[in-house]
């Protein structure tokens, strides 16, 4: 059976244009995914990226153009400055983290919650009833708010540095099970080819 290991940040707005559809290919080839939420700043910082406020005025007029356009693309609403942008991305990350090691929820949709609370309803994901709001949304548990959060923080870490030492730059970030690596939210078309054997 096939696997995807998927590296993703809970702010980053390409993990939000990503949507449900990286769920969609695993499904249409049976495969698994691990979710593994990671410090997207400071993975810029281990791998020679930079965060967005810091980046040349051309890359960040690049970005805003892009950001819109694939948004339009997709259909989805978007918010290219939301109210709640940057917030610490931790607490949602650790939630995530609880909830996959609970189960009963569907992780993508969790993921997608959070990220649309950032990217479209401007709602602060560090925040504990947005938090509690995207795990009911889900179909888990909103107590893991409370009762799963510190145990994720040591998860939380180790996700960073397995990032780091697996090649990821970037969200979101695809890592199949025979080491095919894909970044981008327009890279998973490729995911759906390589699962085919076709790439």
């Amino acid at each position: 059976m096939a696997h995807i290991d998927y590296y993703f940040a809970t702010i980053s707005p390409y993990t939000y244009l990503a949507g449900m559809r990286m769920e969609e290919v695993a499904a249409k080839h049976g495969a698994t995914i691990t979710y593994k939420p990671v410090d997207l700043i400071t993975l810029f910082g281990r791998t020679g990226g930079t965060p967005p406020k810091d980046r040349h005025i051309s890359r960040q007029e690049w970005r805003a153009q892009e950001l819109v356009r694939q948004a339009k693309k997709l259909g989805m609403p978007f918010n290219l400055k939301p109210a709640h942008w940057p917030t610490n991305m931790a607490p949602s990350s650790y939630a995530l983290i609880a909830a996959q090691k609970a189960g009963g929820g569907d992780l993508g949709k969790l993921v997608f919650a959070f990220t649309r609370s950032c990217w479209a309803v401007e709602k602060d994901i560090a925040q504990d009833d947005v938090i509690r709001a995207c795990l009911e949304e889900a179909g888990f548990d909103p107590d893991l708010a409370d009762t799963g959060m510190l145990a994720g923080a040591d998860e939380y870490a180790a996700n960073l540095e397995e990032a780091a030492n697996r090649g990821v730059f970037g969200a979101p970030f695809y890592i199949t099970d025979d080491d095919q690596r894909l970044w981008g939210q327009d890279r998973i078309e490729d995911l759906d080819l390589i699962l085919s054997g076709k790439l």
